[in-house]
């Protein structure tokens, strides 16, 4: 059996190409438990997210989360999905396509600008694999996260590593690492909440959700706390608040080990009991709405708040598609393009080009 994963046949009248690959969680291909049970064995079989030790784990996963978490999470999943599909997945498919348009706007030579799901279709190796088809022998990946963290960002370049090393024609390549102090992605999130305050006025509290993660992470070297709370000190002095008009928590809890605190369940049901009369949330840490935003906080996280006695909820959308965003994503590749991307491109030079290559290949009897 080869070592190696079969490559394209090479041509030399073929163009190389750079792409850029945006990497999401993922999601269940329907609400169903059925294919929840892949798409969560998948995910909770990742190594960075659950690192308890593994035969544990194994039982656990197998002999009771796999056989009960499904249909809860398929219930869940049935009260947000779209005609198109889940929203992480149709919001990153057109986040995608924009991506790809605004880049031409900006830069003349062609991109390959293409996303791919750690849990689920399309798979990275997929992708990847179209990548390659295409010419691609520089590649920019770029984990949807704002703040690292090893259960996110480094496990979607595990999942390119791991295509790597079955690759026997390596790329360049580049990633980001992290995006959560960037100017262009604080400017594109103070817009969305301003937005939103124009339309339905200013909240007494702007409660900050971030996707938690065990205690033990942070404990153990995990940039992704610090993150979070610089980007909420960031957004707060874009909107010029001071420390009691907004709240930085965690949401997302899964088992019995502490998590990052504040939860923020507890914070909207603190908020609740001091009779808050408006609270807005908005979860920076999520490109892309998604189960944990729309179902977790803008329905839960609202019951939470109004049953203990709040007044008024209201959520701000993630980025999604929006103008700012797109910018702000353009933005963050082309500075890590640089000195990628040729100043002298032009479609009729490069034709020709590829033609002098090709015919000296024939002259010295190379094939193709």
């Amino acid at each position: 059996m080869p070592n190696y994963l079969p490559e394209p046949s090479f041509r030399h009248d073929q163009a190389s190409r750079t792409g850029i690959l945006l990497i999401n969680l993922g999601t269940p291909a329907a609400p169903t438990a059925a294919a929840l049970r892949p798409y969560l064995k998948e995910f909770l079989s990742d190594r960075r997210v659950v690192e308890i030790p593994r035969a544990l784990w194994w039982l656990i996963l197998n002999g009771i989360i796999l056989n009960i978490r499904p249909a809860k999470s398929a219930e869940k999943y049935a009260t947000i999905w779209q005609p198109g599909g889940s929203p992480l997945k149709v919001h990153t498919e057109q986040m995608t396509r924009l991506l790809q348009t605004e880049l031409a706007n900006r830069n003349s030579y062609p991109l390959v600008v293409d996303y791919a799901m750690r849990y689920g279709q399309p798979s990275v190796a997929s992708v990847l694999a179209n990548m390659k088809a295409q010419g691609c022998d520089r590649l920019l990946i770029v984990p949807l996260y704002p703040q690292y963290a090893a259960s996110s960002s480094a496990t979607a370049l595990d999942a390119v590593y791991r295509n790597l090393l079955q690759t026997r024609n390596m790329p360049d390549i580049r990633t980001v690492r992290h995006y959560h102090d960037h100017p262009s992605y604080i400017a594109a999130l103070r817009q969305s909440v301003t937005d939103h305050w124009a339309e339905h006025g200013r909240p007494d509290v702007l409660l900050m959700s971030f996707h938690g993660t065990p205690r033990r992470s942070l404990d153990q070297g995990d940039p992704y706390h610090c993150e979070c709370l610089k980007t909420g000190r960031l957004l707060a002095e874009a909107l010029g608040l001071n420390a009691s008009q907004y709240r930085i928590a965690f949401q997302s809890r899964f088992g019995r080990a502490e998590w990052l605190q504040p939860y923020t369940a507890s914070v909207l049901a603190e908020l609740g009991k001091q009779g808050t009369r408006r609270v807005d949330t908005l979860c920076p840490g999520f490109a892309a709405d998604c189960l944990e935003t729309l179902e977790e906080i803008a329905m839960e996280g609202k019951a939470t708040f109004l049953a203990a006695g709040g007044g008024e909820f209201s959520y701000i959308p993630a980025l999604n598609t929006r103008p700012a965003w797109v910018a702000a994503l353009a933005d963050i590749t082309l500075e890590q393009l640089a000195g990628w991307l040729p100043t002298d491109w032009g479609a009729e030079n490069e034709s020709s080009r590829l033609t002098e290559r090709q015919q000296r290949a024939r002259d010295a009897g190379c094939p193709n």
